[in-house]
């Protein structure tokens, strides 16, 4: 909760009076035109490097490996997207810093850290309910199967039922 009160109430804040301070020292324009380009060039290097992140990932997944590492620095370049096209000084170091890879590296690491110690004391948990019904819709062999809740769970599956056992049950 904390964490979302300085995002998006001490944050904007500070961009403000950090924005207003340049603007006294180097004048309004040359402050609208810093925040511009930075704007482009963020854009330009998240593309870039986005791109190079995308190829790993597709490299990773032909060998059959599993491209964790690549995916959340994939997020953390998106979060730098954002970032580095919202106006303000802060905002574009901190994009920066998830753009550049010899920072975004240790940080995705770093994430990927915190959000398996959270998950490991049980910060978010998702819980499956199947209820047992005995009517399938549409047939037999379907795989559709349709829960108390109205929920329908699709699945492909093969009976190895011996046929002694079918021609009993039917």
């Amino acid at each position: 909760m904390l964490i979302l009160f300085l995002l998006f109430a001490v944050l904007p804040i500070a961009e403000i009076m950090l924005l207003i301070q340049v603007s006294d020292n180097i004048g309004g324009w040359n402050t609208f035109f810093i925040v511009v380009f930075s704007a482009f060039i963020g854009a330009f290097f998240v593309k870039r490097e986005g791109l190079n992140t995308l190829r790993q990932v597709q490299q990773k997944s032909a060998k059959g490996e599993l491209p964790g590492k690549e995916i959340s620095e994939g997020l953390l370049l998106l979060v730098a997207g954002v970032l580095l096209v919202t106006p303000g000084f802060i905002t574009d170091i901190v994009g920066l810093l998830f753009t550049l890879p010899f920072t975004r590296g240790p940080i995705a690491a770093f994430l990927v850290k915190q959000f398996v110690a959270h998950q490991a004391k049980g910060g978010a948990r998702a819980q499956f309910h199947f209820y047992q019904q005995d009517s399938y819709k549409g047939g037999a062999q379907s795989g559709q199967k349709e829960h108390e809740n109205g929920d329908i769970i699709d699945a492909e599956y093969q009976d190895k039922t011996p046929n002694d056992e079918k021609d009993r049950l039917q």
